[in-house]
């Protein structure tokens, strides 16, 4: 029987039919990519970025003199912002290189930085070291993002990239639970559910369990960096770069794993691709010269930098807010890790309805929902059992948005310039993260619970507005909506 590397060499004709064979496969064909080895990649980024949350009291009190659990807040700003600025770096800097690169070794680049960023912080002895271990870890986050979307989006089918956005993002959702559950086990002292987790592990004893949150990370960092190498190249990308027999093998063994299950559908007809060109020097440069990529640019920085402002004000803050608004550290830790549950709610709520709404719907219901368990929070917590509630309400509606839009910003771009598009949208949004820590978050203790948490949900309803104004995508092919 012949095999692929015996079928002779595809002609550049062949380009629009093999975009039409992948858009059919069915998710099993690419689960092992997206969802396993991408999927990895995102649990690692995610980890690192909340893993600080439950136990930066900890680690302060230990590396940082001075610091007290009910002033760790204080401190928290400096690492948090370098890790945002690691977070552009990994946008601005290392995600046009997979245009030029390809996807699959910037995803094995992107998290060896988090092996490196990791095993600094582990064994940090000062403050500064410690900040600095976080900016290396922040380059993790901006560029599995970019690249990992971007190759999801190349590779899913028309009709279902946002659910295979969302279904890999259920890893996100896993390392962020992961993260906290590990801050609440290792780094708080044993009390009684609600007040702390009778398992706690942290006390006299054992007092460097932060130590152990960050080395776990390098592990799986490891770990994710090896498995990278299993990873095909995108298809779309070898198209784009004239690499036409390489793509038609990388097809090929897609849809020999889909025929396991069952026979393929026929391809839909062909969309016609843009004429061959090599990946540009200057990608930047076309996102700005082209008004169609230009306009959408500005509008997804826009969306993003005021839907960060929420995001990162929860997600790697919630503790010290709660705390600063009165909540002991222990009960803090226990509602941000119900809002960790929340969140995974989340992952499993998208991967299964994502596509049910066009994409920019998403981010008004987040908003609406993140306003109400804010409520909730505000005015019913002083029992426990509301500010659970509240806060898995608050962790899924300020996440249920950014795995549509996500697919959305990869979607708003071509093959050629489409990580470095969603780089620059990405990387630029994550100001806004910046604004929730060094402007919102010190606000917090000179406002009632209510104000507060109307406050740092309320950039959420401005990216909701603006979402509004964002193309239409679902259930179109990628080079239709980005020729």
């Amino acid at each position: 029987m012949p095999t692929a590397s015996d079928q002779p060499l595809p002609t550049a004709d062949a380009g629009p039919a093999l975009v039409a064979r992948l858009d059919r496969l069915p998710r099993h064909a690419v689960a092992y990519a997206a969802t396993g080895i991408v999927g990895l990649g995102m649990f690692v980024a995610f980890y690192c970025n909340f893993d600080i949350n439950v136990s930066f009291i900890q680690t302060c009190t230990d590396i940082k003199p001075g610091c007290t659990p009910e002033n760790a807040g204080e401190f928290l700003s400096l690492p948090v912002v370098l890790f945002l600025v690691g977070y552009m770096a990994g946008c601005l800097a290392l995600a046009p290189l997979s245009d030029r690169l390809g996807r699959r070794p910037l995803v094995a680049v992107v998290l060896g930085f988090a092996f490196a960023g990791s095993v600094v912080t582990a064994i940090a002895t000062t403050y500064p070291m410690f900040v600095l271990g976080r900016a290396i870890t922040g380059v993790v986050l901006g560029g599995i993002l970019a690249v990992g979307n971007t190759y999801i989006g190349e590779t899913a089918p028309a009709a279902a990239r946002a659910r295979y956005t969302a279904i890999t993002f259920v890893m996100c959702t896993i390392g962020a639970m992961v993260g906290i559950g590990l801050g609440l086990l290792f780094t708080t002292e044993p009390a009684s559910f609600p007040d702390g987790l009778p398992i706690a592990l942290a006390g006299p004893d054992f007092a460097n369990g932060w130590r152990w949150i960050y080395g776990i990370a390098a592990v799986v960092a490891a770990i994710a960096a090896v498995n990278a190498r299993r990873l095909p190249e995108s298809p779309r990308w070898l198209i784009e770069h004239g690499r036409l027999a390489e793509a038609e093998r990388v097809v090929s063994a897609l849809e020999q794993r889909a025929l396991r299950r069952g026979p393929l559908s026929e391809p839909a007809a062909h969309v016609p691709l843009p004429e061959h060109e090599e990946a540009p020097t200057a990608a930047y440069r076309e996102l700005f010269s082209v008004a169609r990529y230009r306009n959408r640019t500005i509008l997804l920085v826009l969306m993003w930098i005021t839907g960060y402002a929420t995001v990162f004000a929860y997600s790697t803050g919630s503790t010290s807010v709660l705390t600063g608004l009165g909540f002991t550290p222990p009960v803090a830790g226990m509602i941000s890790a119900v809002g960790g549950v929340g969140f995974f709610a989340q992952g499993l709520f998208s991967a299964k309805y994502s596509e049910a709404v066009e994409r920019r719907f998403w981010l008004p219901i987040g908003a609406a929902l993140t306003i109400a368990g804010a409520v909730l929070i505000a005015l019913l917590g002083d029992s426990i059992g509301w500010a659970f509630a509240g806060s898995f309400i608050v962790f899924f509606g300020f996440n249920v948005w950014v795995p549509p839009t996500f697919a959305l910003s990869a979607e708003s771009f071509p093959t050629r310039i489409r990580s470095a598009g969603f780089g620059l949208v990405d990387g630029l949004g994550v100001t806004g993260g910046m604004i929730g820590v060094l402007v919102i978050a010190p606000l917090v203790g000179h406002l009632t619970t209510l104000a507060a948490l109307l406050l740092i949900s309320s950039f959420q309803v401005a990216a909701a507005v603006l979402a509004q104004f964002a193309p239409r995508t679902r259930n179109r092919a990628l080079e239709e909506v980005s020729p």
